[in-house]
């Protein structure tokens, strides 16, 4: 029996990097999971591996139709929810001077904008107990050239859920932030200007971290996993900082 054996969990952006890996992780410990994503023939891919175990819903979490769709099949399941892990988002490098409108635009709303509708939708669906976890990053108590705005998505992520957890704890749902240092995901590569530059770029973040490595898509779905399990039970508010080290020494 793992320990979220009956509980219904929902992952957005859950098809590949630390969102796949928290879906994987979910189900074998007993949960029934609706995946996220974007792209069908991603979620096809999940839904063929992991079967029964999960419901697939294509859907942007930007978009209020996609996600009034997602949540009417959440309502349809029946079971409420358990566990939301608001993971979908991104973000592009763009030195100051550079920043357009767009950039700002489509980086918070993504970031931002997504997770308060994916938490909006799930208000009424969240159980007592249940628990929240938004994906932030360790850059948002760090300085990071031509990142500025993603950072300040992922500040504005945990000032949210500071409010959002004073918000819900009489109704006893926790919300809490998980916040990656570079950990090594497609993302994190199709970050650098080139594909040829990727590996330049990857080894230049790990030089950066006090345990010189990446970290792992699991290990970010260990920390998911406990802030959403009931043994993070007292912890609510929080931000817990998993990057090798990167933002505390």
């Amino acid at each position: 029996m793992g320990d979220f054996t009956n509980k219904t969990a929902l992952v957005t952006g859950g098809t590949a990097g630390i969102g796949l890996a928290v879906v994987r992780r979910l189900v074998q410990e007993g949960a029934h999971v609706f995946v996220a994503g974007r792209r069908q023939e991603a979620l096809d891919t999940v839904a063929a591996e992991l079967g029964d175990a999960v419901t697939t819903v294509r859907g942007d979490v930007t978009k209020a139709d996609d996600v009034e769709n997602l949540f009417a099949a959440i309502r349809e399941h029946g079971a409420g929810l358990d566990v939301v892990f608001a993971n979908a988002g991104g973000g592009e490098f763009a030195a100051l001077g550079d920043i357009s409108w767009e950039h700002y635009s489509s980086t918070f709303d993504g970031n931002v904008g997504g997770v308060i509708r994916t938490v909006q939708g799930a208000l009424p669906l969240l159980t007592a107990g249940s628990s929240i976890v938004l994906t932030g990053s360790n850059i948002d108590v760090k300085g990071s050239p031509a990142f500025s705005v993603y950072a300040a998505t992922k500040a504005a992520v945990r000032s949210l859920a500071r409010s959002w957890a004073a918000e819900l704890i009489e109704r006893k749902v926790r919300v809490n932030v998980v916040a990656p240092g570079p950990i090594g995901t497609p993302g994190l590569s199709g970050l650098a200007a080139a594909p040829e530059e990727a590996d330049a770029l990857l080894e230049g973040l790990a030089a950066g971290v006090p345990m010189g490595r990446l970290g792992s898509t699991d290990e970010i779905a260990d920390a998911v996993l406990y802030l959403a399990s009931d043994r993070a039970s007292y912890v609510t508010g929080a931000e817990l900082y998993v990057d090798g080290g990167a933002s505390q020494i």
